[in-house]
């Protein structure tokens, strides 16, 4: 299994990550780096994120500013 994650604008739209994630074989791990790693994304342009599971939506977006 992969767990990866999409990263976007506000309005859908993909961006590249400021923060190359891993590779996930659990979604706790993928959970964890987010965790992690939220704020330098949004600082790098990344305002939400979805998580998948081998290519299957599992939820998102999610917004990675509480005021956004």
């Amino acid at each position: 299994m992969a767990w990866t994650w999409r990263f976007e604008k506000s309005d859908g739209t993909e961006v590249a990550p400021a923060v190359t994630p891993e590779e996930f074989t659990t979604q706790g791990d993928a959970e964890s780096w987010l965790g992690e790693n939220w704020r330098e994304l949004l600082d790098g342009g990344t305002t939400q994120v979805t998580l998948s599971e081998d290519g299957t939506k599992i939820y998102g977006p999610m917004q990675l500013d509480a005021e956004g």
